[in-house]
């Protein structure tokens, strides 16, 4: 399963009401760090599957999301399970730690 791009209006439904936990990337295309983690969340995604469910939300263009959840930095990584955040992170991050903090965490 590929990424999927989520907005404010729709955050809700995709993330906090989904049935599989969920990462959210918050990124801007801009962003560097975003850039250098944007393959591995990629990557992840398709070998997590219907298991996890990827998200990322363009804090440009969606200002709302992040707001709510006090991003003040980007890259930022939320994990929900079952609507909560469970685990979050900052900064960018090499693919097998990104891989080991979403294990650690669902």
């Amino acid at each position: 399963m590929a990424t999927v791009a989520v907005n404010d209006a729709n955050f809700d439904a995709e993330v906090r009401q989904s049935d599989v936990p969920v990462v959210v990337d918050f990124w801007a295309e801009w962003c560097g760090p975003c850039k250098m983690i944007g393959p591995a969340l990629e990557e992840l995604s398709n070998e997590y599957g219907d298991r996890v469910k990827i998200v990322k939300v363009n804090v440009d263009e969606n200002p709302n999301s992040p707001a709510q959840l006090g991003v003040r930095g980007i890259p930022a990584l939320f994990l929900f399970k079952d609507g909560e955040i469970v685990s979050n992170r900052a900064g960018a991050a090499p693919k097998a730690a990104l891989k080991d903090w979403i294990d650690e965490s669902i």
